[in-house]
């Protein structure tokens, strides 16, 4: 049987219970911002979307609708820049997670094999490499992965940017070199992208040069996709991650021998969410809508965990403030637990975060104005 991780979450029940009992003034109680789950309402487009397929008596297309394809296809050309999508090298998968957990076994890894990601990152990473029996190998930056043997080089790198839970972004000249690092030693790169549509920094860009690029970026990639996969979810731009609804888009060659697969296993996206998908990806306007919440909470936060005297590290972009104070993680979260405040270690996410705290933004305009309001008290 594949030796797993403990699930980390569960260890916050103590601190929970510490933070639910503080009498805090406000009667809004605790106020937990530890995990990046949405708590706005859907979309209309979405949700109107999602009702006008409620009638699905037969079974969806493992790789999608050819709607939903191009659909996908689209989005990379307006939203992100990567105009040469092919929609043939797009499916949708059952939200980001299961493709990240289960992405090494589809593409064949195993026993021998290494499984490459960073040191403070989603700890599905390492979750997919074990399921497949495959070796999980902390990887930051190419020269740390010192001489290449069979047994050492990574068959799968994963590459995250916006980076969870950092919020770094990585620049186009960082993934260019990374890809083709990659070619050069047959290694396929899965980059997770998840937040690309929420970046904070001032020079943003336009619509179609964000300066979020993707891993798919023709100033990336040089014309070829060869090797590489996006992997996207709408959870966060567009509340949806009760839908379960993402894609992964890229080598038509890679998507295509990891459908081949779904389709024996049965991991199909219902019908219903693929509509909801198509109708997603084609509206911006709720994208921005959504955004300008955040922005705001994220500005009401930052001036509170600042008045507390913690470090803001990285943030570009994301739903979470990557912060510090120079202390073990579970030293500050108590102190932020004392005052009614729940957040993540970031232990959760590598040895690379043993001294930070991941505060998240998903909370009501209310309960953010609250937190901020008890950081700045002390």
């Amino acid at each position: 049987m594949t030796e797993l991780p403990d699930f980390p979450w569960d260890s916050l029940a103590p601190l929970k219970e510490r933070a639910s009992s503080v009498a805090t003034g406000d009667g809004l109680g605790l106020i937990d911002l530890s995990v990046g789950t949405p708590v706005d309402p859907t979309p209309e487009v979405v949700q109107d979307a999602l009702r006008s397929a409620a009638d699905a008596p037969g079974y969806p297309q493992t790789w999608g609708t050819p709607a939903l394809r191009e659909a996908v296809a689209g989005w990379f050309a307006t939203r992100r820049g990567v105009p040469d999508v092919d929609p043939d090298g797009v499916m949708p998968t059952i939200g980001s997670k299961e493709l990240v957990a289960w992405l090494p076994t589809l593409l064949g890894l195993g026993p021998g094999d290494v499984v490459g990601f960073p040191s403070a990152a989603y700890p599905t990473y390492d979750v997919g490499a074990r399921l497949a029996r495959a070796t999980p190998r902390v990887v930051d930056g190419l020269a740390a992965l010192g001489p290449l043997t069979p047994s050492t080089s990574p068959k799968l790198l994963w590459v995250n940017s916006p980076g969870n839970p950092t919020g770094k972004v990585l620049g186009v000249p960082h993934l260019a070199k990374v890809v083709a690092w990659a070619r050069q030693h047959g290694v396929i790169v899965a980059s997770d992208e998840c937040y690309a549509e929420l970046d904070w920094r001032t020079d943003r860009g336009t619509e179609t040069a964000p300066t979020t690029p993707s891993i798919l970026d023709p100033r990336v990639t040089g014309g070829s996709h060869e090797g590489l996969l996006c992997v996207y979810s709408l959870s966060k731009q567009s509340n949806l991650a009760g839908y379960r609804a993402a894609f992964v888009a890229g080598d038509p060659r890679l998507v295509r021998r990891v459908l081949e697969v779904r389709k024996h296993a049965g991991m199909i996206v219902p019908w219903p969410v693929q509509v909801a998908i198509t109708a997603a990806v084609g509206d911006a306007a709720h994208v921005e809508a959504q955004k300008a919440v955040y922005a705001a909470r994220r500005a009401t936060l930052l001036a509170g965990v600042r008045a507390m005297g913690l470090q803001v590290t990285d943030s570009d972009a994301g739903l979470y403030l990557w912060v510090t104070a120079g202390e073990d993680a579970w030293v500050t979260l108590g102190r932020l637990a004392e005052r009614g405040i729940l957040a993540a270690p970031g232990t959760f996410y590598g040895p690379g975060g043993r001294q930070h705290v991941r505060i998240a933004l998903t909370a009501s305009d209310e309960q953010i104005e609250a937190a901020a309001a008890r950081l700045t008290a002390g």
